[in-house]
């Protein structure tokens, strides 16, 4: 009898001998994800000679690998309307330019309004594997944190994108107003961040905090009491960039988790109070260079300056540096 439309079979070649199963799997199709493939051995989907076996089974040449793929599941999210800033758009992704004060995926507090909603209500074509119908986000901005972002369309595209962010093929830029004007042109911040000992809401910085992070910084214009950073991410680590200033003791303008900062220290009452409305971390993703899922090739996005953020430059601008 033929497998179904949602079958298939393998045969494991010399190559594959000694091998994991659920590995080999990912490697023969491209559009199962190692972990979805180690998934379906464990309920018995794939079979290796018509037996269960473990993901961790070692493939013996010759051995048949038959499994079904089950439908995808709708997805738990519904859509919504949304305006997004697409940067660009084709068949295995999306790259957009993400507002300030969008929530990236449902959470609690935020069961809707978010952007994975957003992006299920544009891509009707949004396809999974045997799991959730669900955008690829595999990578997030803080709520409050605006710029570049890339979604995966389909899973060979997520795990080609999640393979490189995690192999740190990635280029990430951003841009950050902080307080006060470094005094080199630039330099690297080398320090663990991990989860605050007491307020489980913030990050710490380190040597024995969490997991290394290593941030490059350099200049990018001198204010008046502040500065415009560009900000190199060499680890994505959880708050990393915004702890990192504040550890380096240039904390991000209107950071409410890590800046403490009065700006009437730092301007001119008018200035001050400028300063004062702003609500949000003054972090920009500037800049994201990845290679093309599909065919490798280097793509670099840039997502433009946000109002509140220009604004605040703008003002900065209108003060005379002090020579």
């Amino acid at each position: 009898m033929p497998p179904p439309d949602n079958g298939f079979t393998l045969v494991a070649e010399a190559c594959h001998a000694g091998r994991r199963i659920d590995a080999t799997v990912a490697e023969l199709l491209p559009d199962i994800s190692r972990s979805l493939a180690g998934d379906l051995v464990k309920r018995g989907l794939i079979r290796v000679c018509g037996e269960i076996r473990k993901p961790g089974y070692r493939l013996k040449a010759g051995d048949e690998i038959a499994g079904i793929l089950p439908p995808p599941e709708p997805a738990a999210h519904a859509p919504e309307p949304m305006a997004l800033d697409i940067l660009h758009e084709d068949a295995h992704l999306i790259v957009l330019n993400k507002a300030p004060g969008v929530v990236v995926h449902p959470a609690p507090g935020h069961a809707g309004g978010t952007l994975v909603n957003g992006l299920l209500h544009h891509c009707a074509d949004l396809s999974g594997i045997g799991g959730e119908i669900r955008p690829g986000i595999v990578h997030r901005l803080d709520k409050d944190t605006s710029g570049t972002l890339v979604v995966a369309k389909n899973d060979a595209a997520h795990l080609s994108l999640s393979e490189q962010f995690k192999n740190r093929a990635v280029d990430k830029r951003y841009l950050a107003l902080v307080y006060g004007v470094p005094a080199a042109d630039s330099g690297d911040i080398d320090l663990a961040v991990g989860r605050h000992p007491v307020d489980r809401k913030r990050m710490a910085a380190g040597p024995a905090r969490g997991r290394e992070a290593h941030t490059h910084w350099q200049v990018r214009q001198r204010y008046n009491g502040a500065a415009l950073l560009e900000l190199t991410l060499h680890t994505g680590r959880t708050h990393q960039i915004r702890v990192h200033c504040a550890a380096m003791g240039h904390p991000i303008i209107g950071d409410p988790l890590y800046c403490r900062r009065n700006p009437a220290q730092y301007f001119s009452k008018a200035v001050a109070d400028h300063v004062k409305g702003v609500h949000r971390q003054m972090l920009h993703a500037w800049r994201l260079s990845i290679a093309h899922p599909a065919d490798g090739r280097r793509m670099t996005f840039e997502s433009p300056m946000p109002e509140d953020m220009a604004g605040v430059m703008g003002v900065l601008k209108k003060i005379p540096l002090k020579i």
